[in-house]
């Protein structure tokens, strides 16, 4: 949806952003080209879960729970590609949210 968020998708949202490693894998996910090379460009498929986990030095699990958190609060989108799962930031969700910030407080 376009526009002003929801009141469940800007809580969503803030509840993802609740987390300082998610915070911090968001903004990694600015730049997907700092990740190591993957079969599929990064910048079209988003980067392999493998390689946010070996940034992030958490478990495989951790990494899982954190993007999904993420996806859930609309912050990302999530692409498979074969067994492994891809995750790019969903800049749109992301400037809505922005502009609710800009326009309600």
């Amino acid at each position: 949806m376009d526009g002003i968020l929801q009141e469940d998708e800007l809580a969503a949202a803030l509840k993802a952003l609740a987390n300082p490693a998610r915070v911090r894998i968001l903004g990694w996910l600015k730049d997907p080209e700092s990740f190591p090379p993957q079969l599929e460009p990064a910048t079209e498929v988003g980067v392999c879960l493998k390689h946010i986990q070996a940034r992030a030095g958490v478990s495989q699990s951790t990494a899982s729970q954190y993007m999904a958190a993420l996806a859930a609060g609309g912050l990302v989108v999530a692409t498979s590609v074969g067994k492994w799962t891809h995750y790019r930031r969903d800049e749109q969700q992301i400037s809505r949210l922005a502009e609710h910030f800009r326009s309600e407080l």
